[in-house]
């Protein structure tokens, strides 16, 4: 994690301070030991934990992040429902972790110009993973008893798909492929480029090793019709009605996978149950979900 996420921190901590914190240095001259509490403002699910303590280690190893007990250990709900952590009383807070608003979280410590210094970078991280996670819940409990699975997409924000794409696991959520060089996905002006349907596929599979599955995006059920007959292993319905996706879903019978797509939210995704597709992808889940606030409080000096 260290070895992926690292220089990622680093660029956003000298996005915060080009040469200097010019606010925290007028008012602390030298090194005075410190703490100050994070504590949760609204309910929600907790994600991002090491990565807020890697910003401090990075802006100061001798930082450390005291994290606080989660209080009523088994009966906390846990979105990864470790049955060897649902017995355990009185542990520490862990990501997937179901929080309450005015909950403290964890103290940190350490100079205080670091505390001041890297608190924002800290924050951001913290708050945008855990809305991301508390989002994707939601769309999961949405989707309960339906057997479909939850994807996102690759519509992250630049060089926080790594924290992004975790964040959607910690909430329920699977990922769906990480990048271009992850996966195959032929859409629209893929087929548009290779001359249609037959011919996106037919390339694909002559390019590709034979490990890999071969994914394609439909509008209508004639595309359907199209990518069965070349080979498709697994079938996008992209922006279609209900009707048609359950259609499309007949004439597939099982001889490939199904994702639905196409502009689904919070707001709407139970349309996605009751269709007998595999998989429903939702761009949502890292574009549009809020973050969720928290703050670091009661900075206090220890010596």
């Amino acid at each position: 994690m260290k070895m992926n996420v690292d220089e990622l921190i680093l660029g956003a901590l000298r996005e915060d301070i080009s040469s200097e914190d010019v606010s925290t240095n007028a008012v602390m001259k030298t090194a005075v030991p410190g703490q100050a509490e994070l504590i949760c403002k609204e309910d929600g699910v907790l994600c991002g934990l090491e990565v807020f303590r890697r910003v401090f280690e990075l802006f100061d190893d001798g930082t450390t992040i005291e994290v606080l007990s989660a209080g009523d250990g088994g009966a906390r709900k846990n979105v990864f429902a470790d049955p060897a952590e649902a017995g355990k009383k009185d542990r520490p807070f862990l990501d997937g972790d179901c929080i309450r608003k005015g909950e403290k979280i964890a103290l940190v410590k350490g100079d205080i110009r670091t505390i001041l210094s890297g608190e924002r970078t800290a924050l951001n991280y913290l708050q945008r993973m855990s809305g991301i996670a508390t989002y994707t819940k939601k769309c999961v409990e949405k989707l309960e008893g339906d057997g479909i699975t939850l994807l996102d997409t690759r519509k992250t924000s630049p060089n926080n798909r790594i924290f992004e794409k975790y964040a959607v696991r910690v909430g329920g959520g699977q990922n769906h492929r990480y990048n271009l060089s992850d996966g195959i996905l032929l859409k629209d002006n893929h087929i548009g480029a290779a001359g249609g349907v037959k011919e996106a596929i037919a390339a694909a599979k002559a390019y590709a090793p034979f490990v890999r599955k071969i994914e394609i995006e439909t509008e209508s059920l004639a595309m359907v019709k199209e990518a069965l007959e070349a080979g498709a292993d697994i079938i996008m319905l992209d922006n279609m009605s209900v009707e048609d996706m359950k259609e499309a879903v007949k004439l597939i019978d099982h001889r490939a996978e199904v994702e639905l797509s196409g502009n689904f939210t919070l707001e709407n995704m139970e349309k996605a149950k009751g269709i007998g597709a595999d998989f429903v992808s939702c761009g949502a889940l890292t574009h549009s979900a809020p973050v969720l606030d928290y703050s670091l409080k009661n900075l206090k000096r220890l010596a």
